[in-house]
């Protein structure tokens, strides 16, 4: 079926503001056109692929509904070339709709055309529900022998992840019921969150801001404008709290309820099936973060405090630019050769691939009111290209933004090649790249750097940004763990989601901070427990991940840059333990995540000795 996770892309966890002008004389910031997938939303086009999308899932439901075990290596072989055809179709035709709604979410229109394609996509792929379904009751016996067929066989990694569900599957009547419902459900409560959250608009001095704007606010040099676009921001949630709590505790409720017929133990099973990781992998990766916060985010925090010449921090510190720090604008320009030249350093290939980017107007840069906030990469579908969302402002952070989205375009293109059923990488495998390419762009950056100062800052923001990533990631896991937990015993007032939101975020920064009444309802606007319960984990997980594969990559021999375009041209045709191997890691090994962590401890002990 279509997968929301992978359609969607992957979205920065932190929201950014508006964008810097640009210096005269200098690139303007490069809007999308998104005419390679449709040239308008009433572009006749549209009903053409709704209506072929229609025929084929109906003519492929009347020739293998009940009969799918019967059919030879071969005839299944074309069944699923059939039906990869329709998904394809009815990706793209999403894709687009979801990329002219983030574009401007305040559009009514917009709104509207994206809830009709997902309704009418939503419809034309029920009529496919009977094929997986009928696929994963095939007897194993039976299906080895059907895969000797080089048709069949080419799809083995998609049989492979699709079969994981067997024990978990429904009758094909209530897998239609619970589809169907979800545009009037789940997808419906999102959208109205995603409204609320753009039409929102927070008073600072006089001024009425979107939440990018007040909360770029927060990372201002100066602490009474932190201070106060701190409080306007919990202000604005406080007017919206009720909305906010009931759209938590409805989606959690309608988690457990589906979680429970399908008979997953825990919450994050699912999530964890989805991105095809045990869960043993995802509680070894969670108890290690959580038990490194003293020797990462407690210790950072206190050396921060320190810096401000503050005794605690308040939270509207905890992105304060540090006394040393360099607070130039980065023209876009500029940041395009930096995000390039790291690429190239490492290797041409993945440069050039880079550059497809900004030749093509696949980039969306300035912010605009009513635009999605933070960043993604959307991956559409093979037979088009990816498209990047950012919403640039000219700092340092978002060069660091624009090298991580584009390793998600590249990671995307590069695996476009396996086709559009076998492109698609879990989320923990997802963050691979883009992380990664953030790591090329400021190491070389670092290397640039020979002024003391400039230099402690950078290591101090590339700190942060691990930490944000990491540490924070996993407090907001253990947050969604402890309210879907507590969920099951009934509706959890705004007080109580309040108090479970506290307790994992104390544990989490530590003591040097004094968080105060107004962080309360700061758990309200971050969109991922939202948009997709425990989605969190993966970035904590990418992050870790990239730090052991750096860790390798800089004590390698020649012969490492082809292994790693290798292990992205893959897609998901392979699951981690494959893909790792190469490199002689192994994500299940608790010391596996203890490496990726020693490197944040690192960094931190070049800070303190610098001290």
């Amino acid at each position: 079926m279509i997968d929301a996770a992978r359609r969607s892309g992957a979205t920065q966890p932190e929201t950014v503001a508006e964008s810097a002008p640009q210096p005269a004389g200098e690139s303007p910031l490069p809007e999308w056109d998104l005419g390679d997938l449709y040239a308008a939303p009433d572009a006749a086009e549209i009903d053409r692929d709704l209506a072929a999308a229609r025929k084929g899932a109906q003519d492929l439901r009347t020739r293998c509904a009940g009969r799918v075990a019967a059919l030879s290596g071969a005839e299944l072989g074309r069944a699923i070339a059939d039906y990869e055809a329709v998904d394809e179709t009815l990706s793209k035709l999403m894709s687009y709709a979801q990329l002219v709604y983030a574009a401007d979410m305040s559009e009514p229109r917009n709104g509207r055309f994206f809830q009709q394609i997902q309704e009418s996509v939503s419809a034309i792929s029920a009529e496919l529900i009977f094929f997986t379904l009928e696929l994963n009751e095939i007897d194993e016996a039976e299906l080895a022998a059907k895969l000797e067929d080089p048709l069949f066989a080419r799809y083995r990694p998609w049989v492979r992840d699709s079969r994981a569900y067997r024990p978990y599957q429904l009758e094909e009547k209530l897998e239609r019921l619970l589809h169907d419902k979800q545009v009037a459900g789940s997808a419906a409560w999102t959208r109205l969150f995603d409204e609320t959250m753009a039409g929102l608009r927070f008073r600072l001095d006089g001024e009425s801001l979107t939440s990018m704007q007040v909360l770029n606010r927060m990372s201002d040099p100066a602490r009474d404008t932190r201070r106060r676009a701190g409080a306007a921001f919990a202000s604005g949630l406080k007017e919206r709290l009720p909305l906010f709590s009931l759209v938590t505790n409805t989606l959690a409720k309608d988690k457990q309820i589906e979680d429970s017929w399908r008979g997953f133990d825990r919450p994050v099973s699912s999530r964890n099936l989805h991105n095809r990781v045990e869960d043993e992998v995802v509680d070894a990766l969670v108890g290690a973060v959580t038990e490194s916060f003293p020797r990462l985010s407690h210790r950072y925090y206190g050396l921060k405090a320190r810096w401000l010449g503050l005794d605690r921090l308040a939270y509207w510190d905890r992105n304060a630019p540090l006394p040393t720090s360099e607070d130039r604008q980065v023209s876009w320009d500029e940041a395009r050769q930096t995000v390039l030249t790291a690429y190239a350093d490492f290797s041409e290939e993945l440069a050039a691939v880079g550059r497809r980017f900004f030749d093509q107007p696949w980039i969306d840069a300035p912010a605009r009111p009513g635009k999605q906030s933070g960043a993604f990469a959307h991956p559409t579908v093979p037979s088009a290209h990816p498209y990047l969302l950012l919403n640039y402002q000219g700092r340092l952070r978002d060069v660091m933004t624009l090298a991580h989205e584009l390793g998600h375009g590249v990671h995307q293109v590069l695996a476009g090649g396996q086709g559009h059923l076998l492109a698609g990488t879990p989320l923990t495998l997802a963050e691979t790249a883009s992380v990664f390419g953030e790591m090329l762009t400021f190491r070389r950056l670092l290397a640039q750097t020979s002024n003391p100062a400039q230099r402690k800052a950078m290591l101090a923001g590339k700190v942060e940004d691990m930490l944000n990533t990491v540490v924070r990631q996993i407090a907001f896991h253990n947050f969604e763990a402890a309210v879907h937990e507590r969920r099951r015993d009934g509706e959890l007032l705004a007080d109580e989601l309040a108090e479970i939101w506290m307790r994992t975020q104390v544990e989490a920064l530590g003591p040097a901070f004094e968080l105060d009444e107004d962080y309360r309802v700061f758990w309200a606007y971050i969109p991922h427990f939202v948009h997709a319960p425990f989605y969190v984990y993966a970035y904590a997980f990418g992050d870790c991940l990239v730090n052991s594969l750096y860790a390798v990559y800089q004590e390698a021999e020649e012969g490492f840059a082809e292994k790693y375009l290798e292990m992205l041209r893959a897609g998901g045709t392979k699951r981690h333990g494959e893909l790792l191997a190469p490199f002689g890691l192994d994500a299940s090994d608790p010391a596996f995540w203890h490496k990726g962590l020693s490197v944040i401890e690192g960094l931190i002990d070049e800070l303190e000795a610098l001290e």
